[in-house]
């Protein structure tokens, strides 16, 4: 690949990258450009972060920056891992001296040492990410690539600069990033490297659940997810990191009728998904949607493959696998385990005739997730009979348009029943019990199977209705 000049002067004029080269000409310093900024100025690719190497401290390097650079710049220094920030109107800088790494077998903790540019470059996880462009006056503008970063980018590769078994044995995260950079940017992992994920995979059990979930979380975000954990799968990582969705892997065949790789149905569900929505937590939907699959798989000789409640199931599964990923145990673990308990609702609405009822319950049940649930359970529409497929999402158009018809007509998304449980025992004189609960659900089936309208005065007849029934009075 030739290197473009132009790109590099275009990018390099910023007064930023003179300010800090003139700092290290004052420091009698080499100081670089290095790592993703400069990769993606190759790459067309907006870098908001830039990281510069120094031969000898950074932390020097970025105190006397932080000088130059004006009263509103903030400095924050890591002396432990040799690094510091600078900041300063929303653009950051990061320093640190080069250095050389050696590791212990059982830590991704290297012991380091100072070292030339070179031996930076070395320590640096693939090829692409160990280019170095100086900043010093003399040498402004100069590209080292002694890896050849540069045709890696034309060829399209993902590749380690050294021998890729000691690269991922000495930090196993660099496989999962491995996976990713080629996710995000569409490239291939070179064979070799490939083959040293493999050999290797199993060293990913000394990385923290927390890192390894955030370079899940940049997968998911990438324009097309379903490549980050096939590959996941095709290098033994995903058995390790995420049983369950190697768990749908595979088609069993009884009596010459097979159900479908779970899989990657899974995965064509996750891309679709992907194409209409940025929303992450979503897309986590879509990954856990059929989780339940595997322990619910069954043979019936009259019907053939079932899955029978996979999204009970599955919805079960959700909490329990957040917290061993180390996923947030929050509103968005939450939001995950209704979509995944309430995804088969709309496709039943489709196959079978569309009641208000039914559709006054799914509104209810969805709450303001409903426009998100529909997108979801479009996206697991994947026969491959076109036909089959035309006329669902048709349906589902219908169901769309049924859903916005009742909600206009009735009001029924996230509402409470007109009639409060505090209403309820002040009119019977009632403690909170059991009967409050039986009067106050059967008014809001009432509302939802359309017997009464949303409305107050009828609630309020329904309620001394029910109560009657249940030998229950008003106290006078």
């Amino acid at each position: 690949m030739q290197i473009d000049e132009k790109k590099i002067e275009q990018h390099l004029s910023r007064n930023v990258f003179h300010m800090v080269g003139e700092a290290a000409d004052e420091l009698h310093r080499e100081c670089y450009v290095v790592g993703g900024y400069v990769r993606d100025i190759f790459l067309d690719r907006p870098s908001k972060d830039i990281d510069f190497v120094t031969v000898g401290s950074g932390l020097e390097l970025a105190e006397l920056v932080a000088q130059r650079w004006g009263s509103k710049t903030k400095l924050a220094v890591f002396p432990n891992f040799g690094t510091a920030q600078v900041k300063r109107h929303g653009e950051e800088l990061e320093f640190v001296g080069a250095r050389r790494e050696s590791y212990s077998h059982d830590s991704r903790k290297p012991k380091v040492e100072d070292g030339t540019l070179h031996d930076d470059q070395c320590r640096r996880d693939f090829t692409i990410n160990a280019m170095a462009i100086s900043v010093n006056s003399a040498t402004y503008g100069k590209l080292l690539d002694p890896f050849d970063g540069i045709g890696d980018l034309e060829r399209q590769i993902i590749r380690t600069p050294l021998d890729p078994d000691i690269t991922f044995s000495d930090d196993p995260l660099r496989m999962m990033r491995a996976v990713r950079f080629a996710t995000q940017l569409g490239f291939d992992i070179y064979p070799e490297t490939f083959e040293a994920i493999k050999r290797n995979a199993e060293r990913i059990n000394i990385i923290s659940k927390e890192r390894i979930i955030d370079e899940l979380t940049k997968i998911i975000r990438s324009a097309k997810p379903s490549r980050g954990f096939i590959l996941l799968r095709d290098c033994g990582l995903l058995s390790i990191i995420f049983p369950e969705l190697q768990a749908l892997e595979g088609i069993e065949t009884v009596n010459g009728r097979g159900h479908k790789d779970n899989f990657l149905h899974t995965m064509q569900v996750l891309d679709n998904v992907a194409l209409k929505s940025d929303n992450e937590w979503l897309r986590w939907s879509a990954v856990f949607h059929d989780l339940g699959k595997a322990a619910t798989k069954r043979w019936v000789d009259e019907i053939g493959w079932t899955f029978h409640n996979h999204n009970f199931v599955g919805e079960k599964m959700v909490p329990r696998i957040f917290q061993r990923m180390k996923m947030p145990m929050n509103e968005h673990m939450k939001y995950v385990k209704k979509m995944v308990g309430l995804h088969m609702r709309p496709i039943a609405l489709v196959e079978d005739e569309v009641t208000d009822s039914a559709v006054r319950r799914l509104l209810f049940d969805a709450g303001d997730d409903i426009d998100d649930l529909m997108t979801l359970c479009e996206a697991d529409i994947t026969s491959k009979n076109a036909a089959k497929v035309k006329r669902l999402l048709e349906n589902f158009a219908l169901v769309r348009q049924k859903l916005v018809d009742i909600e206009e007509k009735d009001r029924v998304r996230n509402f409470q029943p007109p009639v409060t449980g505090e209403e309820i025992m002040a009119t019977f004189g009632l403690a909170p019990s059991h009967e409050v609960g039986v009067i106050k659900t059967a008014i809001k089936d009432a509302i939802l199977d359309g017997v009464i309208a949303n409305d107050y005065e009828q609630a309020r007849e329904y309620m001394l209705k029910v109560a009657a029934e249940n030998g229950i009075y008003p106290v006078k």
